[in-house]
């Protein structure tokens, strides 16, 4: 279903229809995202023709403005609909993203019981796992027959965000897992206790959401149970909220290797004055940081004086080394991500950095050797210092770009702060004062 086609029903009057083909013909995050370009009246409009569940998810794949546009339109009754729908975490997620005022006014429309689970779940710290986590599962005990056990999964099951994994608790300590695979073939009259695997992963609720996010990748889970420092069942981290996190932490790291400071609103809905205030600070670094480049040529003014075709070749080394720089970075922090590198690897990861810098040099060196004698550039000697240097830079490049984000996930450090603008920097300043260290030693200036 189009916008055009939900906006031409919509100045038809054709609302029972649409009703009916909202409800059939469309999910709720393709919906959110033709909202998108709905005005305020139009999106409230159609948003009171879904059903409580459609309304309420399609609510959690909204943005902030869209949300709180909504917010402001609807009634309290309408609101608190959506509120009891919408599960604890997306709630939590909406909460974080609004206003004070908006917030009160939410809060004011959830019954107590979920109010105090959404104030708790605000009390963990950012990017932990109780932060992302959600405490509607369902938990069963050792001593239920099986028929018990899917008794309560119909009964419950309903406002549970997944029934697919049950939980086996005593006294809140959890203490195995039972999958509805499981439960539904086996014999009714078996308990929980026979047919349950004790032998099954979990977290802590402050541990980094985006470890917690690569167990459930790995081991291809649909939800991770978590615990609290006491070892007690508080909720599950399932697949599509380890996705979520994936995406953000990957934005985020992408973000940073750019040298943007990482924002959580999209690219339109950012404002100029925060495009300009996330990018400022990287790109002052870099223009400030080029002031010691500038040192190092100027201290070799006589040599540039005697032979100043030698500057031309310095964009190329800096541009080459730079690059080389980079490659490495990215493969080790996409390694770090996954959890395919550790910093224990770092000598692994440094010799196998220098036998790919030394093929590599080799390669670049003897094709820009052959392009300066074709071009005139200079003659044999010349070419051979700009070979000699380009294989220095290499392996300067190389080594750096691979072991800055191993330190910087070694001291806690996000390992994408060590990427392109960073590296770059150190590498063009290697790169200068090799170039001209050799260029001296070999022309005697």
């Amino acid at each position: 279903m189009t916008e055009e086609r939900i906006k031409d029903m919509l100045d038809a009057r054709e609302y029972k229809e649409l009703k009916e083909e909202l409800e059939t013909n469309m999910y709720p995050v393709d919906l959110a995202e033709i909202l998108e370009e709905f005005d305020q009246k139009h999106m409230v409009l159609v948003f009171r023709l879904l059903a409580k569940e459609e309304a309420a998810e399609t609510f959690s794949y909204m943005n902030s403005d869209m949300r709180e546009d909504l917010i402001n339109a609807l009634t309290d009754s309408e609101l608190e609909e959506i509120m009891e729908e919408m599960y604890l975490d997306d709630t939590v997620d909406v909460l974080e993203e609004m206003p004070a005022n908006v917030v009160d006014r939410l809060l004011m429309v959830t019954d107590a019981e979920k109010r105090q689970q959404i104030n708790q779940l605000l009390q963990y710290p950012e990017d932990s796992a109780g932060s992302v986590m959600n405490v509607d599962y369902i938990a069963l005990r050792r001593e239920m027959t099986v028929a018990d056990s899917i008794l309560k999964i119909r009964q419950v099951g309903l406002n549970r965000e997944t029934i697919y994994t049950c939980y086996v608790t005593e006294q809140r300590h959890l203490i195995g897992q039972v999958d509805i695979k499981e439960l539904l073939t086996s014999s009714e009259s078996k308990t929980v206790e026979e047919i349950m695997d004790t032998n099954m992963l979990y977290a802590r609720t402050t541990d980094d959401q985006e470890d917690v996010a690569n167990i459930i990748t790995k081991y291809g889970l649909i939800a991770l149970p978590i615990v609290d420092h006491e070892n007690c069942m508080v909720g599950i981290v399932t697949v599509d909220d380890a996705m979520q996190v994936l995406q953000d932490e990957t934005t985020e790291d992408i973000s940073i290797m750019a040298g943007v400071n990482p924002n959580e609103d999209s690219y339109f809905g950012t404002s100029i004055f925060e495009h300009v205030k996330s990018r400022i600070p990287w790109l002052l670094f870099l223009m400030l940081s080029a002031t010691v480049t500038q040192m190092i040529m100027n201290s070799y003014e006589n040599a540039l004086a005697l032979m100043p075709q030698l500057a031309g070749f310095v964009p190329m080394l800096t541009g080459t080394g730079g690059n080389c720089g980079s490659q490495s970075s990215t493969l080790v922090i996409r390694g770090l991500a996954v959890g395919e590198i550790e910093f224990s690897d770092l000598f692994k990861v440094i010799w196998k950095e220098i036998r790919i810098a030394f093929c590599i040099s080799i390669i670049l060196s003897v094709v820009n050797g052959i392009r300066i004698m074709l071009m005139g550039q200079g003659d044999a000697m010349m070419a051979f210092t700009i070979g000699l240097t380009m294989a220095c830079t290499v392996l300067i490049a190389k080594v750096v770009g691979c072991t800055l984000p191993l330190i910087a996930k070694k001291i806690g450090l996000d390992p994408a702060i060590m990427a392109t603008p960073l590296i770059s920097t150190l590498v063009d300043i290697s790169t200068i004062s090799v170039y001209f260290a050799i260029v001296s030693y070999v022309f005697h200036l």
